[in-house]
This record gives C-alpha cells, sequence and structure tokens, in this order.
C-alpha cells in the first residue's frame, strides 16, 4: 500500500505546465527512481512534496491524509524529508553540531540552547561514522570538501529517524551521487539500501543509468512534465519511447 501518492497534479509557470496531471504512487520499503531529461518536471514535482512551490490543481495523499498543498515547516511532521542539489547547511556551525540540531528542536536557534543528552550525541556519532564524517566531527560544514557536504547531509537525513518530531518514513534524493568519488557513492547507496530494509519509502532522482539499474525496484519516467512510463527499471530502459526521450538515441 502506497504511503505517498499524487492525484492529477498539475503545476505551470506562465501558462507553461512543468507538472501535467502526475499521478505517482510510492510505497513503504521500496526505492523509486524518477528520471527524465532536462525540464521534464523533476524538481517541480520534488518541490511541490516538500512545500517549496504550490500545485494548481490535485491532491497529495500522505498516509491516507489528503492535502492540496504542503506547507515546508510541516513536512517534517509528514515523516518526509530530502535533500537537495545544492547542498544546504548550517555553514557556521561544526559537523556535530548539523547533526544534534536536527536530533533536538527542528528550528535551530531552541537547538543551540537544549540540552544534549547522551542519547543525542550517540545517535550524532552513530550516522557520522556511518558515513565517514566522524573524524570531522569539529571541523565547520563550511571547510568540508564537496563530496563531505553532500555526505554530512545526508548524515542529517539518517539523524531524522532518531529525533522526537515524527517519524521518517519518507526520504526523497535529490541527485545526491553526482560529484562524489567512487567510494562515496558506495556510502550513499548504503544508506538507501538500509532505509529500505527499515522499510523506508525512499525517492531517487538522478541522471547515472548505472546506479538507477542498481538501486531502483520500481521507475517513473517523466517527459514534459507528463509520465512517460513506468515499471521495473530494466524494462522501463529498454522501450523504445523512453530511449528516444531520455537518451536522445
Amino acid at each position: 500500500m502506497a504511503i505517498l501518492e499524487t492525484k492529477h497534479l498539475i503545476k505551470h509557470f506562465d501558462g507553461v505546465y512543468a507538472v501535467n496531471k502526475l499521478s505517482l504512487s510510492f510505497e513503504p520499503g521500496r526505492i523509486t527512481g524518477i528520471i527524465g531529461p532536462n525540464g521534464s518536471g523533476k524538481s517541480t514535482l520534488v518541490n511541490i512534496l516538500t512545500g517549496l512551490i504550490s500545485p494548481n490543481d490535485g491532491e497529495i495523499i500522505i498516509s491516507g491524509e489528503k492535502l492540496t498543498k504542503i506547507m515546508p515547516h510541516y513536512v517534517p511532521f509528514l515523516g518526509m524529508t530530502r535533500t537537495f542539489q545544492d547542498v544546504r547547511l548550517f555553514e557556521q556551525m561544526p559537523v556535530l553540531d548539523n547533526i544534534l540540531v536536527v536530533l533536538t528542536e527542528r528550528s535551530i536557534w531552541p537547538a543551540l540552547f537544549e540540552r544534549h543528552t547522551r542519547f543525542h550525541l550517540d545517535k550524532a556519532e552513530a550516522v557520522l561514522k556511518q558515513v565517514g564524517l566522524w573524524e570531522k566531527r569539529d571541523e565547520l560544514a563550511r571547510n568540508l570538501s564537496y563530496g563531505q557536504r553532500k555526505l554530512l547531509e545526508i548524515a542529517r537525513v539518517l539523524a531524522m529517524s532518531h529525533s522526537g518530531t515524527g517519524d521518517l518514513e519518507i526520504v526523497l534524493f535529490d541527485e545526491p551521487f553526482a560529484g562524489l568519488f567512487p567510494e562515496m557513492i558506495k556510502t550513499v547507496s548504503d544508506v538507501m539500501r538500509e532505509l529500505r530494509a527499515q522499510g523506508k519509502a525512499v525517492i531517487l532522482i538522478e541522471h547515472n543509468m548505472e546506479l538507477i539499474r542498481e538501486l531502483s525496484d520500481y521507475l517513473y519516467v517523466l517527459d514534459s512534465g507528463e509520465l512517460l512510463a513506468e515499471g521495473k527499471p530494466e524494462e522501463v530502459l529498454a522501450r523504445k519511447d523512453v530511449i528516444e526521450a531520455y537518451l536522445g538515441e
């Protein structure tokens, strides 16, 4: 049974449809890939689902709750989080504090003054070790390499599953592998597999077809804001219309 659905979702900008009557379904315990050429509506879809923009029409259904739009501050309480193509961190804070903020209060200022218990510190250590950043825990986030910054953002996603505000059920990864070295790609892939094993609904937007084939259990292909194809990755990627639209062959 789906934990997240869109029903006839529509978003247009000055008459141009970025998302047009899009109906998708995302199940727990599954990695669902979303691919499509530039301008196909992937980013618009994710921004709608996480409240950065509002749809013109249609519904979003999360755990049975029907919504016409989502407010950004409400996203964590819906059990959902995301990563960004352009990594967003608390630049002036150490790596460890970037995690502790997520583990404690959702608002940064109360989090800075909240007493960090042994539970918080242990969980922060665990997620930083999982992504290989424990040795960087005292480093300011702004001083990390690009790849390390991406790993820290993913560590923040993992920390959400241990926080006190709702239960993390849906994770959207927006091109998480771009610019990563092979060992970092393996780390992020392992994180996704672990989230799937925990029963989370993992949504992966990615251009690397090898990784899409390797990680996705189900695949959606978007083109010009509409659903072009869906199904098992190997079957979908072999379709002529997908090859023509996405791969340009």
